[in-house]
């Protein structure tokens, strides 16, 4: 798995999945805020199934 999934949208990923889990405990106590491990998930592995599908990427490469 190439990563596809830069920095910032990495960051942006895990607000949004931790902001979708808090409203299991919070809020409207909905299951579906369990969806928020997803975004979390593809930040953390830096890869998006989805991203690759489309041929899309927002990492860049390290230059050495």
């Amino acid at each position: 798995m190439k990563r596809n999934v830069g920095g910032a949208e990495r960051v942006v990923r895990v607000v949004i999945g931790v902001v979708l889990l808090a409203l299991v405990v919070v809020g409207p106590k909905m299951w579906w805020g369990l969806i928020g491990l997803v975004p979390i998930v593809t930040a953390l592995w830096g890869w998006c199934p989805i991203w690759s599908a489309l041929g899309l990427s927002t990492h860049r490469p390290s230059v050495r």
